[in-house]
């Protein structure tokens, strides 16, 4: 760890802003023979100060550390926020942690990073202070498109519109959630689409409705098939879960932890008259589905 460059940020996501930082620590550790560690921060610091927030988060740890390793880097560093990195100002955080605890050779921030107690600290101020304590700094600009700078909070209103094309765009792939199996009411299996109960936890909640999902199993293999994700307004009590059925697959997947990748939003969530409607509107869409997955590359 000692000596190393360190990417540093939230990273939630890891979108194309935050690739292109991750991507220039990479480079600039590779170019000195130095490991490359990236940093970020759990929880969130939106959900230590407005604990109230409602579930807003891209990826879980477990996802961005492989989207780190995917990227290059060597390790994944989580700092803890908590109030002791609250309530600490910039140049003390940069003097105990950054030098004192890691002896960081080289930090890469966004241009519109901000840290420490009140931001103090900014991309400008870790220019000085890493000129005084003795390791370099570089801020990586915003990516941009058509629409502005690149960022997360695009990509969950393009999430919570239902857009998956545009979220993928942003994040380039899919969104995906990550999460173990769970026993259910098991209505599903009794009208011929059984389902894989997944608890939302800390995700953002996608626009409620019925999806094209490819599912990622503990073993690498990748099924198709659509979800549900919602409240199951047909059903009593609500019950916030997302519910993908598998096409052509009976296999027990209970307490295995799946990814659910989405691809296609194709419907509201509807509350139906009977099951029998139920029914008929659950081929309708898995035939869907089916078409819109079909598009994908094997």
């Amino acid at each position: 760890m000692h000596g190393a460059i360190l990417a540093l940020g939230n990273f939630d996501g890891f979108h194309r802003g935050h690739q292109a930082v991750v991507s220039e620590a990479v480079q600039w550790a590779k170019a000195e023979g130095r490991p490359a560690i990236v940093a970020t921060f759990d929880p969130h610091p939106v959900r230590h100060f407005w604990p109230d927030t409602p579930p807003f988060r891209l990826t879980t740890l477990d996802q961005r550390q492989e989207l780190f390793a995917g990227a290059g880097a060597d390790a994944m560093l989580v700092f803890h926020f908590d109030d002791s990195i609250a309530g600490m100002l910039a140049e003390r955080w940069v003097d105990e942690w950054l030098c004192g605890k890691f002896h960081v050779a080289g930090l890469v921030t966004g241009e519109d990073f901000v840290f420490g107690k009140g931001r103090s600290g900014n991309s400008a101020s870790l220019r000085e202070l890493g000129a005084r304590f003795g390791f370099g700094t570089r801020a990586v600009a915003p990516v941009d498109d058509a629409q502005g700078p690149v960022s997360s909070s695009r990509i969950r209103e393009a999430l919570q519109a239902g857009d998956c094309d545009e979220a993928a765009r942003l994040l380039t792939r899919p969104f995906a959630i990550r999460g173990t199996v769970q026993h259910g009411d098991k209505v599903g299996r009794t009208i011929g689409f059984p389902t894989a109960n997944i608890d939302l936890g800390t995700y953002l909640r996608p626009r409620f409705g019925i999806y094209a999902v490819t599912g990622r199993l503990a073993d690498g293999r990748l099924l198709h098939g659509a979800a549900n994700i919602g409240i199951r307004p047909t059903f009593d009590p609500p019950k916030e879960l997302l519910e993908p059925h598998f096409f052509d697959f009976s296999e027990d997947l209970y307490g295995q932890e799946i990814e659910i990748a989405f691809h296609r939003f194709l419907r509201p969530e509807e509350k139906f008259g009977s099951l029998d409607a139920l029914v008929g509107q659950m081929e309708q869409d898995c035939d869907q589905a089916r078409e819109v997955l079909s598009a994908l590359t094997p």
